[in-house]
């Protein structure tokens, strides 16, 4: 895997939510054990900066259909952490939702499912006894790590413990909740607060498949990820501010550009995370459409926008997306 030239593109999913809470609180068990070198550090408390978004009054995300004569299913592109404050459900989607019978989303992300995302992630993250992560990085690494890690306010030390692609997706989330962002504003967290307890929820995938695609990486691919998140943690606001900015505007071909743009270079890469995905989903939408009634799916708003989207993947099964906002 070459350097992603965008690791946010990679490290924001959405079980990539579930890392930044464990890891801090896995740093703070561990801090008195594991050496004492930059102990007096204390997070970095940065001033929260408006999205440009922000002054939309509501946003408007893209959201489309698929229907045949006993069935409806909603599609909606998500963000998976958002500012608190910004305003979009409204509309088409509030109608949608509320019509819907079960909600979908790429995981199952209730309450209790985060508890068990953190523990398997926890679990499967963990690096051998006597192994650090940063036994792993070269000198040049490790220089660009620590570098990243003081500017979050972590001692170098924090993520020792953290196989490399967990300590990756954890960096990507700590700088955007540093700064604003909140998972508790994200798409998906909002939208099973409102379906509540009496709507049916779904998953596409299983938590253990989502992590297995980092965690079966080699691990000079992992290290490569680690490195190019570390090598971003000034520009990981500024690049989501750009990509919530198109999707409050309901620009899915806006935010395919800036989603897509660490793949430009491996092609293997978007066929695991993106392609192949695209079009497991494509075949399970086509599936539910056999069954009867209104069913609301919620996923990363990368997998409804750009080439070899879902949506292209279900016209090459013959079956026709309608955008509805």
């Amino acid at each position: 895997m070459k350097l992603l030239k965008n690791s946010l593109s990679l490290g924001l999913s959405a079980m990539a939510l579930a890392f930044a809470g464990p890891a801090l609180a896995q740093h703070e068990g561990h801090e008195g054990h594991e050496g004492h070198e930059n102990h007096q550090s204390t997070p970095t408390t940065v001033a929260t900066t408006s999205l440009p978004a922000a002054e939309v009054e509501v946003a408007t995300p893209a959201l489309w259909k698929v229907a045949d004569e006993d069935s409806t299913i909603y599609l909606f592109g998500t963000v998976h952490a958002l500012p608190e404050g910004l305003e979009w459900y409204a509309g088409p989607v509030k109608d949608a939702l509320e019509s819907a019978d079960i909600l979908v989303t790429e995981i199952p992300m209730g309450k209790e499912d985060e508890a068990k995302m953190a523990q398997y992630a926890l679990a499967q993250g963990m690096l051998p006894e006597g192994t650090t992560l940063r036994s792993l990085l070269d000198e040049e690494e490790n220089a660009t790590y620590a570098e990243a890690m003081g500017k979050l306010g972590m001692p170098a030390n924090a993520f020792d413990r953290f196989e490399p692609w967990m300590a990756s997706l954890t960096l990507t989330m700590l700088p955007l909740l540093q700064q604003g962002y909140s998972a508790d504003a994200g798409v998906e967290k909002r939208l099973i607060n409102i379906a509540g307890e009496d709507m049916a929820k779904g998953a596409l995938e299983t938590i253990e498949f989502q992590i297995g695609i980092f965690d079966g990486m080699p691990q000079d691919e992992q290290v490569d990820f680690l490195i190019s998140t570390a090598g971003q943690v000034d520009k990981a606001k500024p690049m989501l501010d750009e990509m919530v900015a198109e999707w409050v505007e309901g620009d899915p071909d806006g935010l395919a550009e800036l989603m897509n743009k660490g793949f430009e270079d491996d092609a293997e890469l978007a066929e695991v995370l993106l392609y192949k995905r695209n079009e497991d989903w494509a075949g399970k939408i086509e599936e539910k459409l056999e069954g009867a009634g209104v069913i609301f799916i919620a996923v990363g708003a990368g997998h409804l926008a750009g080439d070899r989207s879902v949506q292209d993947y279900l016209a090459e099964r013959g079956i026709e997306t309608v955008r509805v906002q």
